[in-house]
């Protein structure tokens, strides 16, 4: 490969997932934390229990997954007999949306094609971000919740695993 080839190769790989500094999310991170801060009242909650699960990966190709699940979810004992409630209380302790992103320095937007929760598909949900070494912490604006309507600031706290 001649030099300028290498040259416009990194250029594209740069860009792609476009923003500066894009390269520090590339990667597989695991959700360690996710509050909800109460705008009124200042509580803070665990939204998905004190040992949420989950992934995040940001690819170098500007495509974006995240899976999360709330610790101690229930676990069906048969699937064929699983009732609707059951259905409803696992779909409740689920996030999970994949799309593409990009990343301006100070705030990601994850453009989403295909979500669990059908509103978010086709829509841009912006992630305010901090980098502290191989944590990962996303905010949310100021929204209502899809738990109890209340308005509040998400907190997603992910480690790095992957690069």
């Amino acid at each position: 490969m001649n030099a300028i080839a290498l040259g416009a190769t990194l250029l594209l790989l740069t860009n792609l997932g476009a923003g500066v500094g894009t390269e520090k999310l590339w990667g597989t991170w695991r959700l360690v934390g996710f509050t909800r801060t109460i705008t009124a009242t200042g509580e803070t909650i665990d939204v998905f229990g004190k040992e949420p699960q989950g992934f995040l990966t940001y690819g170098q190709d500007g495509r974006m997954m995240v899976l999360l699940v709330k610790s101690g979810r229930p676990r069906p004992d048969d699937l064929e007999k699983m009732t609707d409630a059951q259905r409803a209380e696992l779909f409740k302790t689920l996030v999970a949306y994949a799309g593409t992103y990009s990343f301006d320095g100070n705030a990601v937007t994850h453009h989403i094609d295909v979500s669990a929760n059908q509103n978010w598909t086709g829509s841009n949900q912006v992630r305010y971000v901090k980098l502290e070494g191989n944590k990962l912490v996303l905010k949310t604006a100021p929204g209502p919740s899809s738990f109890d309507g209340k308005i509040g600031v998400g907190t997603l706290t992910f480690e790095k695993i992957t690069r």
